[in-house]
């Protein structure tokens, strides 16, 4: 693979296509099928306004839920990388990147960071397709290879 060129490559951004998609219509189904039901609920038995307004908020919830779920993606730009995650997100400078990687059976990209600790990246994941996960943590590493490394040792 050959190196990134410095303006062409950033800014870049990755997240899962089909995980994103998938979560968008199951949110929407979710949404418009507890408001159906909410609408369709026997006003005998004790379904008032208030239960009716309850069930619908539920579907609310359930489209929120399934959106924080396809809300991972990682962007890398010029002042570093900015990964999204479930209910985090993170901004690391390049010189922070140690390594990027994706072994075998992983579900998502790794990043070991300077501090010691590692980074799960969420946004790189394997349920779109493992050939597109490889490409994409061998194009974080290129980048992080190239801006994260010292001045002199550009």
């Amino acid at each position: 693979m050959s190196a990134p060129t410095p303006a062409a490559d950033l800014p870049r951004t990755w997240y899962a296509k089909r995980s994103r998609l998938i979560t968008a219509v199951l949110g929407a189904v979710i949404l418009v099928g507890l408001c159906v039901l909410a609408v369709m609920l026997p006003e005998k038995g004790g379904w008032g306004l208030g239960s009716r307004l309850g069930v619908a908020c539920t579907g609310v919830l359930g489209l929120a839920a399934m959106i924080m779920l396809g809300r991972p993606k990682v962007v890398a730009a010029a002042g570093g990388v900015t990964v999204v995650n479930l209910l985090r997100t993170t901004h690391l400078d390049w010189a922070q990147i140690v390594r990027v990687y994706l072994r075998q059976g992983d579900p998502w990209v790794y990043i070991d960071m300077s501090n010691g600790d590692t980074l799960p990246v969420m946004g790189i994941q394997t349920s779109n397709g493992k050939a597109e996960a490889i490409t994409a943590a061998r194009e974080l590493r290129s980048l992080a290879e190239k801006y994260g490394a010292a001045p002199d040792a550009r």
